[in-house]
């Protein structure tokens, strides 16, 4: 790839890093191991006190776009002297004031403010946008790349789809040259918006597969009837609202009283003092342990020794929503049988009764019949297990879907 070792794709990021994103993390690395000149582009300063292994491995510059205007006035002004001569500007400012028609939001205002400080300092070399996330990095992409005259793509994931009004997706769809998502779901939506179909195509983010090696002779024993030797529930996720964690709350307290089985809940987010608060008060707190957010390396500690890794994931009120949660293919691959719901991508992962359990969203009792199912049944969670590692391996290794990254970003570097 010496030809395009000249040209940089500049990637917008929410925030980086991310402890919650190793998906994004993942993808880079790849393309970083293929050859591509990268430079991140982040609207946010990382707010994680820690970091995975992945981020030391990626080498790429990172600048960090202002999070709030009035935070540096100096340097959006200038931005705004030097943009505002760029042969795009006019159009982008156009379709900005219509966007603030729509949207009088002072987080409108700041996405173009933040494009045009992009504009104005594009990396050296920049011959493509790439943004993660169909919204706010989407805007800041859309309005530079029209600013500069240069072309953008995205990768769109779930919240920023599904919390996003329709016209402001399809607005995007037109302008964009191409985009990718992460479940077949997904795709079906999108394609439904868009003038042109054939601009939305699937990319699962898939596992890298050399990080999760097969988990050889693990085998499922505990039976829940052993109080010295409990069963291992393990989840990891952010305390939001569509984890569903006050649901799992629920379930975990109606089961049997007999049962021995031990919670562990890995992940930081708003909600955890109030999920700590609640569990408290259901008499489940001598059988859970908070971790808060872990390194990746402590997340698949903890999945080789689970027995069961569970998700009530389900869709907020505001549309929010889990696409395909990498976590629950890291759970697969370490043999921990999953449990998840059935909303969104996770059935395209997820066989009920073949590679998993999967229950309705908000139902607590589904979600106790299921956890007791796999408690007391070790058998079932092997043949879950075996068969959800075997169908992990042989769909949704990453290898397959960076080629097809890969591929576009050569053709469009070219």
């Amino acid at each position: 790839m010496t030809q395009l070792s000249s040209k940089v794709i500049t990637v917008i990021l929410k925030g980086y890093p991310r402890l919650s994103e190793t998906f994004i993390a993942q993808e880079l690395l790849a393309l970083q191991k293929r050859g591509f000149s990268l430079h991140f582009i982040s609207l946010r300063h990382p707010t994680d006190k820690k970091t995975h292994p992945i981020h030391d491995e990626i080498t790429a510059p990172v600048n960090y776009l202002p999070e709030y205007l009035h935070d540096e006035p100096a340097r959006v002004y200038y931005a705004w002297k030097k943009a505002r001569k760029f042969r795009g500007y006019a159009k982008a400012f156009a379709v900005w004031q219509q966007d603030l028609k729509r949207d009088t939001t002072r987080n409108r205002v700041r996405r173009f403010g933040q494009a045009m400080v992009l504009a104005a300092e594009l990396p050296e070399g920049t011959a493509e946008i790439y943004a993660h996330f169909l919204h706010t990095p989407a805007s800041v992409a859309r309005y530079a790349a029209m600013i500069r005259d240069i072309p953008w793509s995205c990768s769109a994931h779930a919240k920023d789809i599904y919390t996003s009004p329709d016209w402001e997706l399809s607005e995007k769809l037109e302008d964009v040259s191409w985009l990718v998502t992460c479940t077949a779901f997904n795709v079906a939506h999108l394609k439904k918006l868009a003038s042109n179909p054939e601009k939305v195509s699937l990319l699962y983010h898939g596992l890298d597969l050399d990080r999760f090696p097969v988990m050889e002779g693990k085998k499922h024993t505990r039976n829940g009837d052993d109080l010295n030797d409990p069963v291992k529930i393990v989840s990891v996720g952010r305390a939001v609202i569509k984890k569903g964690y006050d649901d799992l709350l629920i379930a975990l307290a109606k089961l049997p009283s007999d049962l021995s089985w031990h919670f562990e809940h890995i992940g930081g987010g708003p909600l955890l003092d109030e999920l700590k608060a609640q569990a408290e008060k259901l008499d489940l707190t001598d059988k859970i342990s908070w971790h808060g957010a872990q390194s990746q390396k402590f997340v698949l500690e903890h999945l080789q020794a689970a027995d069961i890794f569970t998700l009530a994931s389900r869709i907020a009120e505001d549309g929010d929503r889990d696409g395909l949660p990498n976590v629950l293919m890291e759970a697969q691959s370490q043999k921990a049988a999953a449990l998840s719901t059935a909303v969104s991508a996770i059935p395209e992962l997820i066989n009920n009764g073949e590679t998993g359990l999967l229950v309705s969203e908000r139902d607590p009792e589904a979600l106790a019949r299921g956890l007791e199912d796999l408690i007391t049944n070790p058998q079932l969670r092997q043949t879950l297990s075996d068969a959800g590692d075997q169908k992990l391996r042989s769909e949704f290794g990453a290898d397959h879907w960076i080629e097809k990254l890969a591929a576009q970003f050569e053709k469009d570097l070219a």
